[in-house]
């Protein structure tokens, strides 16, 4: 069954995600370099994140990164210790979802930014899945790994 086209902006979110040896389920993703207590906080939470989310099972990504954790195909891809969003400026809106705030790119509609915390935590998730449930399913362990 073919997939529906991404919307504008869509694209460009899942630019960086490229799936390598078609069916290996290996997903390229550049990872972010994040240093002191973000690194530490990143790889916290990278064994915290759970093996399946929203119906699809975590896989590889290439390079290997402690940074990095790829659902599915790259249906969803995580990204910790990412710079803060260059679009998001003082007024910006942030949902809250479970005690994280999230920051949408509006010329991302894919990427979310996880920002009330000392890494920023970046979520590109695809048009087939629901941003609130992807988000409340990663909200508690990144709580448990990511202090404010």
């Amino acid at each position: 069954m073919p997939r529906p086209a991404l919307p504008a902006g869509a694209a460009a979110a899942l630019a960086a995600l490229t799936v390598l040896a078609g069916c290996s389920g290996v997903v390229r993703v550049d990872p972010p370099t994040p240093t002191g207590t973000a690194a530490a906080a990143c790889e916290k939470l990278a064994a915290a994140l759970p093996r399946k989310l929203d119906g699809l099972d975590r896989v590889a990504s290439e390079p290997a990164s402690p940074y990095v954790v790829v659902w599915g195909e790259g249906e969803i891809a995580l990204r910790c210790g990412v710079d803060r969003p260059a679009a998001m400026d003082a007024t910006a809106d942030v949902s809250d979802v479970n005690g994280i705030g999230w920051f949408n790119d509006p010329q991302r509609p894919a990427l979310y930014t996880a920002v009330n915390r000392e890494a920023y935590v970046e979520v590109t998730i695809s048009p087939q899945h629901k941003p609130a449930e992807v988000q409340v399913d990663l909200a508690g362990p990144i709580k448990a790994a990511i202090p404010q």
